[in-house]
């Protein structure tokens, strides 16, 4: 009831209403998947299920554990920043309801490390599945990545894996750390961070987040550099400034960060990319456009090992997650295989795999 309601609200209003209800536990629960055949070890974590909600929707960490109630097997909170900053003007989230798709330029608006810290603390004695912690710099920064140092010392004793966010479109020149002449420098940022915190410089995984607006040589580039630094894994991608020419919503035009199915495509190629460079020497997770079993099948499919979820959270209310862990099930069953390995990285070629989860998807529907 309280998410039919909300999405008569305007967007942003609309995830605050989630937020709250989800850290008073005034929403649906969803028994989290446990099926075997779901399990998913990565970085010497165990998820209990492969399917996880990305970053962007708890900024603040105040409700993960509601959010874990929905039945994901892990829950990536932030992207939280050192110091407090409002984020960009209002309005700076747009619905594309048409295009299943949305539109933010946020421009990471968070309450800063030392309230997120807080809340962190209070409820981590509550929490049921793995916690991934999402830092970025602040917008006036002179030393960008001295912020990811920062707040990883900060929040990694409370996080089972930190994810360094160089990827948002909405904070000027945070894309840049994306290259090679940067990227050395953030990745040892964000290990002395670890070392900072007492965790050694190794105990925590590290993963790296990445734009879909990138050349070759780019994710060549970053491959490299994350196997060299000691990362544990690329999350792959984050919303992209490009507009496909068949956007028909009215706000198509709007700034910053396109999320949903216009991105499923573009996001699930970089991820088969970025599978045959690494060349299973990095765990991979897969975001962008995720909103039924098939999609998830398909990312994990060119190889990767967890995928993520968040639009589809705010467009089709919660009991998304569960639905998305039924249908990849299903998929499975139907090619025949008990473990999310068998089938990990065994189609390398984006649009074949996504044909592939397609043609399941019809031989399921007409059983």
């Amino acid at each position: 009831m309280l998410a039919q309601a909300a999405r008569y609200l305007p967007a942003e209003a609309a995830h605050r209403a989630a937020v709250t209800s989800l850290r008073f536990n005034l929403g649906p629960s969803y028994e989290t998947t446990t099926d075997a055949k779901l399990r998913v070890k990565l970085a010497g974590l165990d998820f209990a299920n492969p399917l996880g909600l990305a970053a962007g929707f708890d900024k603040n960490a105040a409700c993960f554990n509601g959010a874990m109630r929905l039945g994901f097997g892990h829950v990536e909170v932030g992207t939280i920043t050192p110091l407090a900053q409002p984020g960009n003007p209002k309005p700076r989230v747009f619905r594309l309801r048409a295009d299943r798709a949305v539109i933010n330029r946020y421009g990471f608006n968070s309450d800063g490390m030392a309230a997120a810290k807080a809340n962190l603390l209070a409820d981590a004695g509550k929490r049921t599945g793995i916690l991934g912690v999402n830092v970025g710099a602040n917008k006036a920064s002179a030393a960008p990545i001295d912020d990811y140092r920062t707040a990883v010392a900060a929040l990694a004793p409370f996080a089972d894996y930190i994810t360094l966010n160089i990827s948002s479109p909405n904070t000027p020149g945070l894309r840049n750390l994306q290259t090679q002449q940067h990227l050395a420098d953030l990745l040892t940022a964000g290990k002395e961070g670890l070392v900072a915190a007492g965790l050694g410089g190794a105990d925590t995984p590290v993963f790296l987040k990445i734009a879909p607006d990138l050349h070759a040589d780019d994710l060549t580039t970053i491959v490299d550099t994350c196997l060299a630094a000691g990362v544990s894994g690329i999350i792959a991608t984050n919303t992209t400034i490009s507009r496909p020419s068949d956007l028909i919503s009215g706000h198509k035009g709007q700034a910053g960060g396109l999320s949903g199915a216009p991105l499923f495509s573009m996001a699930t190629g970089v991820l088969a990319a970025l599978a045959k460079r690494a060349d299973a020497q990095l765990g991979l997770i897969g975001a962008g456009g995720v909103a039924t079993g098939w999609q998830a099948y398909a990312k994990i499919l060119v190889g990767a090992d967890l995928v993520q979820l968040y639009t589809s959270l705010a467009l089709d209310g919660p009991s998304i997650p569960a639905t998305v862990l039924q249908q990849l099930a299903a998929l499975m069953e139907a090619d025949g295989v008990d473990n999310l390995e068998a089938v990990r990285g065994q189609i390398k070629d984006a649009e074949a795999a996504i044909n592939h989860a397609l043609r399941r998807l019809e031989t399921l529907a007409a059983q």
